[in-house]
């Protein structure tokens, strides 16, 4: 790469960041938000026991009656965050939102570099991150979504801000500059081309495991257009040497076991794939391998339309498939929303160059280039709406003391050192935001070591008897258990019964406002028990 070609690489990837830091500037400033229902509570709690236990805490024993840390979930985001609320001296709470906005607008430039290093064309890779900044193609064929999306947000950031989606939208920022990387590296000797594509890759699976299978499925049609279209056997080499390096970077705490305790956990947190599913992704690979061999073999300009049409092929099956008509192999497929955007945006993108150099047809009425503008006016005039109420979305707490979920953890800090409670809904996600304080639950199922524990909450917030909560509290060491009804300013109010211990436990704490602690009676009170 000459380097005149270098600096304007650098000088749009600076501008792409700053205007995307524009866009959402209040993200990077925020510390808590108004949507206390986001899960991005259970990471903010879990950054926060990370920094006060640094470097590792080896056991997380506030959560589920104790469980490895490792197993918890993927290091990145954890650790970056507790880094920045450690080293910053900021609130994890701050530190999240820090390290999410980052990585957001990186994702925005990596779109710029994916498309740039693919299409060889700098106005498409403007587009591109254009697109993915300000659009949802997905908004046009799930309507839930969209009704979903405040003034037409686009689904990455709506699910980050809403949803707290932090570590799954930060390793979808971080998954277009692995493909860029391995589109420049698996074409020709580019060590330091393989080498960021194996960084960046390990990356992507060290913040989320929904980034690790967008990963999984983009990467091979990567390979397989490259292969298809250049007949080099070399490719595949290439791409074995980024899976090793990947692998070998993620190797210290990506270990077989861990493999299987997320696997086990998955049925708690997704529902389970089906056969004609599996068959029908295998058909449409073997079709769409047979079709890119017919028409794209031996030629390389045809390496990034195969790749783009795969992955909008693919990502539409798995998402637009379950919306439609239940296809599933694994996991939840609507979580992978903002992935289809991206593919869906690769494509649209690609349609646009592929319109802008077609040849017009004599007495035709309207020329190929006039309606690629027009359709890319139209299609970001949608947006305006939410370019002007972009910094809305973004709305900062001012009393978050004055929060249920703040008093009552700091009523039991005080009051009930050491006790384990049965917390619930959103002061189950907050509980360990501020203190270390053990909780039957936490905030991250996919680490559960003992699925008794999913049990036990089950009959808490459903059971209409109480003893066999009562029974269940005492087998798995609780020592309190906090209810709210509906009075309550709790979000989820998970307790379908919240009268049931009403008579029977003793109160140790009722503010009144439908939030009760009980006292749960245990003969042997500590942390060794007899069951």
């Amino acid at each position: 790469m000459r380097a005149e070609h270098r600096r304007r690489w650098l000088a749009d990837s600076v501008l792409i960041f700053l205007l995307a830091a524009l866009l959402i500037w209040p993200l990077f400033r925020l510390e808590y938000s108004t949507n206390w229902a986001s899960i991005e509570s259970t990471f903010i709690a879990d950054a926060r026991f990370l920094r006060d236990h640094w470097p590792h805490p080896n056991w997380q024993p506030l959560w589920y009656g104790g469980t490895r840390f490792d197993y918890i979930y993927p290091p990145a985001l954890r650790y970056g965050t507790a880094a920045l609320a450690k080293y910053l001296r900021v609130e994890p709470a701050r530190a999240y939102h820090l390290y999410t906005a980052f990585f957001y607008c990186v994702g925005i430039v990596g779109v710029y570099w994916l498309i740039r290093a693919g299409s060889q064309r700098r106005w498409l890779a403007w587009l591109g991150a254009a697109a993915t900044a300000l659009l949802s193609p997905s908004f046009l064929f799930m309507t839930h979504i969209r009704s979903d999306a405040s003034w037409l947000t686009p689904q990455r950031l709506g699910v980050l801000v809403r949803y707290g989606e932090g570590p799954h939208m930060t390793a979808l920022a971080v998954l277009p500059l692995a493909l860029a990387a391995a589109f420049i590296g698996l074409q020709r000797k580019q060590p330091a081309a393989l080498a960021l594509a194996a960084v960046f890759s390990a990356l992507v699976v060290s913040n989320n495991f929904y980034g690790a299978t967008a990963l999984a499925v983009f990467f091979p049609i990567l390979v397989w257009s490259l292969w298809v279209t250049r007949r080099d056997h070399w490719v595949w080499l290439r791409a074995l040497a980024i899976a090793a390096l990947a692998y070998g970077l993620t190797a210290f705490w990506l270990v077989p076991s861990y493999f299987r305790v997320t696997q086990a956990n998955l049925s708690i947190v997704a529902e389970r794939g089906n056969w004609w599913s599996a068959c029908l992704a295998l058909a449409l690979a073997a079709a769409f391998a047979v079709l890119s061999w017919k028409l794209a073999r031996g030629r390389p300009e045809r390496a990034w339309p195969v790749f783009a049409c795969g992955g909008a092929l693919f990502f539409s099956l798995n998402v637009l498939g379950q919306y439609y008509f239940k296809f599933r192999v694994a996991g939840e497929p609507e979580r992978m929303a903002p992935e289809l955007d991206l593919a869906l945006i690769l494509i649209a993108v690609e349609g646009l160059r592929w319109l802008w150099t077609l040849q017009p047809a004599r007495g035709s009425g309207l020329s190929p280039r006039l309606a690629a503008g027009l359709l890319v006016l139209i299609s970001f005039s949608i947006s305006l709406h939410f370019v002007r109420h972009a910094w809305r979305i973004h709305t900062a707490d001012p009393n978050p003391r004055q929060r249920v979920e703040y008093r009552l953890t700091e009523w039991i800090a005080r009051n009930l050192p050491g006790a384990r409670n049965a917390a619930s809904g959103s002061l189950r996600f907050w509980y360990n935001a501020w203190h270390d304080l053990a909780q039957l639950g936490g905030g991250s199922e996919q680490g559960l070591l003992n699925q008794n524990v999913v049990s036990a909450q089950w009959e808490l917030a459903l059971g209409e008897a109480p003893e066999p909560s009562v029974l269940w509290m005492q087998c798995l060491g609780v020592d309190v258990v906090s209810v709210h009804d509906q009075n309550s300013k709790e979000l989820y109010h998970d307790h379908v019964f919240p009268r049931k211990f009403a008579g029977l436990l003793p109160v140790l704490y009722d503010d009144r406002k439908g939030n009760v602690i009980y006292r749960v009676p245990r003969r042997y009170p500590g942390v060794a028990r007899v069951v």
